[in-house]
């Protein structure tokens, strides 16, 4: 067996919150305070901690604060890498008007997993908890979180969808997302706040992601669906740096940016490489529709570059981690899922 890329969660949370160079260079440009809304979900600690990074490693003096509701805990760590933390239900009017000031803002917040059968709440926090953020950061720079569920679904061969096709959004999770856009905009627009708008589908840090789910699948001898048939994505690690390097690309109205991986990734064709690297079988189910939910992220990688960790790589990684018997969050993706329903 391969030697895993990352022995421990100590060496995989360095690495995804390394930051670049250009990281550096876009936070040396941003003054004062940045806060985190929502900080405590699968990206917002390690993208946090980037911040914090390249701050000190900037020679810029600022306060990093990442604000959440913490039910699962998370704070202690935080503030152990120097994260200021507030505990803030931000579907409350008086809580979120109480947060401090800071000149720039990453927009985090979403619900996304469990939307089904509680759609009030869904568009609570996809639509409501976003307008009161906006609201309260008015005067501030704002990276938001979107999804590529946003376009709905598309031919393999194109490519995926780009940032100026027609969105077609299938199920209420991903409409809510559209109108978490459609509200940021408004308010971009009436208030002058600069934004960017980053449509995001399948980051990947080792314990959750498509690939995660497709490897632990493999590992407990459960069949691999491949009705989706294909998918991006993107190493977080590298999802963290173009998340930062955004707020180089603010405008009035928002700037929309897809962010994900630059392959289209086939699910049965990496199944496949993932069982051989695991010395295990893989038994597939369904069969692979003609279109899939795909992202192209071409313009972004205009702006950033290319990924610094190859798909490859975070194959092979998500493989070796899997099989080792490395900790996985038990956040599954759901990527199976063609009817917008999570």
């Amino acid at each position: 067996m391969p030697q895993p890329a990352f022995q421990n969660e100590v060496d995989l949370e360095e690495a995804l919150s390394r930051p670049t160079v250009e990281v550096i260079k876009t936070l040396q440009n941003i003054d004062g305070d940045m806060v985190f809304l929502g900080v405590a979900g699968k990206m917002g600690p390690t993208l946090a901690r980037m911040a914090r990074r390249a701050s000190d490693m900037g020679g810029i003096k600022r306060r990093i604060i990442g604000v959440s509701r913490f039910t699962s805990g998370g704070q202690q760590e935080l503030e152990a890498h120097g994260i200021e933390t507030i505990q803030c239900d931000l579907l409350d009017e008086d809580q979120v008007a109480r947060l401090p000031d800071a000149p720039a803002v990453v927009m985090m917040t979403g619900m996304k997993f469990g939307s089904t059968g509680n759609s009030s709440l869904t568009w609570a926090m996809n639509d409501y908890a976003p307008m009161l953020m906006a609201r309260r950061y008015r005067n501030s720079k704002i990276v938001a979180f979107s999804t590529g569920n946003v376009y709905g679904l598309t031919e393999p061969a194109s490519g995926g969808s780009v940032e100026n096709d027609a969105t077609g959004p299938i199920g209420e999770y991903a409409m809510s997302v559209l109108g978490r856009e459609r509200l940021l905009e408004h308010f971009s627009r009436t208030w002058s706040i600069p934004m960017a708008i980053l449509r995001l589908n399948y980051a990947c840090d080792l314990r959750y992601g498509v690939l995660v789910d497709i490897a632990t699948r493999i590992l407990n001898d459960e069949p691999v669906n491949v009705a989706m048939g294909y998918f991006n994505t993107i190493w977080q690690g590298d999802a963290n740096a173009m998340t930062l390097r955004a707020f180089g690309l603010l405008k009035t109205p928002p700037h929309v940016i897809n962010m994900t991986g630059p392959e289209v990734l086939s699910i049965r064709e990496v199944a496949s490489r993932m069982a051989e690297r695991m010395g295990r079988e893989v038994v597939f189910t369904g069969t692979e529709g003609s279109t899939a939910l795909l992202n192209n992220a071409h313009y972004g990688y205009t702006q950033w570059g290319q990924p610094h960790m190859r798909t490859n790589e975070l194959i092979e990684a998500v493989a070796d981690w899997t099989s080792q018997g490395g900790r996985l969050l038990g956040k599954p993706t759901h990527f199976e899922a063609r009817d917008g329903k999570f």
